[in-house]
């Protein structure tokens, strides 16, 4: 466990919602695989940004690969939205998207069974198919639609250890977006070492809660420059705390808000 779970919202949030909205009643905060939700977004008409697994980690060690491969296959079934994905195990992640045995199971046209119309599976094995050349990947052509266009990778780092360990993974990773989520931020954060095209975006907040660490203004004015002089975009969420400002306010640094988004870049 690292520093940034200590006070983990996702385990007081499931604790709150035992029994109810996927979560077990005996333990909500076990790991729970969904497969019936894992073609909503091929649904969804309107343009969304889906952030995968807000409330859990999709490269955690219980997650199979065959699972892993449906969660791909399913944003390639559904290219008009941006799906986000963060974990704080990159050291898989980049195993697993390097893999050419993993990358054409993603890309292939089977998914566990779910509790969908055979229209819309039938729409997602056609585009399936479409990314797979007809099934046919011995090896990844160039013109290959991988890394997904669609889709952001990040990692979080809520302090300079969790840089310093996680963010030359999240580069060896093939993506559009590679982003960082400094939430919790714990203490300052150097990313000399690692900006340069293949790092777009920097997400920084403090901790919430009733058992909050303080988040120094100073932390996140060093990040937000850091991206300024790299060409980064930044976004400051809140700086958290048990009360704390409501609203805008909470996100006010040096007089404004800072909500910039990435432009993504096939890297």
């Amino acid at each position: 466990m690292s520093a940034g779970c200590k006070n983990c919202y996702a385990e007081r949030v499931s604790e709150r919602l035992a029994g109810r909205g996927g979560y077990p009643a005996d333990d909500p905060f076990r790991l729970t695989l969904h497969p019936g939700r894992l073609l909503m977004p091929v649904l969804w008409t309107r343009p969304r940004r889906i952030f995968v697994d807000s409330m859990s980690d999709l490269f955690h060690r219980d997650v199979p690969d065959e699972y892993i491969a449906a969660v791909f296959g399913a944003m390639a079934a559904a290219p008009r939205h941006v799906f986000q994905v963060l974990t704080k195990r990159p050291e898989r992640m980049v195993s697993w998207l390097v893999s050419m045995e993993r990358r054409a199971r993603a890309l292939a046209p089977g998914l566990p069974k779910c509790r969908v119309g055979f229209r819309v599976r039938r729409e997602l094995q056609a585009a399936l198919q479409r990314q797979t050349l007809k099934g046919n990947l011995p090896e990844i052509p160039q013109d290959s639609p991988w890394p997904l266009p669609n889709v952001w990778l990040g990692v979080s780092v809520e302090d300079q250890t969790a840089a310093d360990t996680r963010i030359p993974k999240l580069l060896g990773c093939p993506a559009t977006v590679r982003f960082l989520s400094c939430e919790p931020l714990l203490g300052p954060v150097n990313l000399g070492a690692f900006f340069g095209p293949r790092l777009q975006w920097v997400i920084a907040g403090g901790e919430s809660g009733p058992d909050a660490r303080p988040c120094d203004p100073d932390w996140v004015r060093s990040l937000r420059d850091q991206c300024m002089t790299a060409g980064a975009a930044f976004f400051f969420k809140q700086y958290g705390g048990s009360a704390g400002k409501r609203g805008h306010e909470e996100a006010v640094l040096d007089g404004r808000l800072w909500h910039e988004m990435p432009t993504a870049l096939s890297v």
